[in-house]
């Protein structure tokens, strides 16, 4: 496979074509963080959307199988983050001209095709800037890593960049569970 990119996937010995550019792949994490949705569900949203043929029951699982190798990467080790770092949606408007400077066009979202395993080396290799800044920020506070004074001010100033979707909502809660507390006396 040395060179080339997979555009089909073996599923119990037949080769089904799938969906491919990146943005196929980029419109199915909303869905996968959906909490309402079950796992099951969700390999069928995933099916659906990515395989160009119809996937029968027997073959269900070995296609969900399959499909999640080639979002992952195929075989590349992972490093397991202990939580979510990458808020595709959000972060957005910092990734694309990230990705785009890595592949040296002016942004990549005008490009009819980009290969999902192109997005995803362009990911990786991504030098200084902004995004990288942010991921690492947000990798360092996972972790639990003591934050460099510039790192503090930057976040001081700048929370709403680091926080993910999800913080963003426990915040707004928080802030509305104070204001009510405030505004009730």
């Amino acid at each position: 496979m040395i060179g080339r990119l997979p555009r089909e996937l073996e599923v119990k010995g037949k080769l089904l074509p799938i969906r491919t550019d990146f943005r196929d792949v980029l419109s199915l994490f909303p869905m996968y963080e959906d909490p309402d949705l079950s796992p099951r569900e969700k390999g069928y949203v995933c099916c659906r959307n990515m395989y160009l043929a119809r996937i029968s029951e027997e073959d269900f699982d070995e296609a969900v199988s399959q499909i999640n190798w080639f979002i992952d990467g195929g075989d590349i080790p992972k490093e397991e983050a202990p939580v979510k770092i990458i808020d595709w949606e959000k972060d957005e408007r910092f990734l694309m001209p990230a990705i785009s400077k890595t592949v040296s066009v002016p942004d990549v979202r005008s490009l009819s095709y980009l290969h999902w395993w192109t997005f995803l080396g362009a990911f990786a290799e991504m030098g200084e800037g902004v995004f990288s800044m942010i991921l690492h920020l947000r990798k360092k506070i996972a972790e639990g890593e003591k934050l460099e004074e510039w790192e503090n001010k930057f976040i001081h100033k700048n929370g709403d960049l680091i926080r993910t979707a999800e913080e963003d909502a426990a915040v707004a809660k928080t802030n509305e569970f104070i204001k009510k507390l405030t505004h009730e006396d």
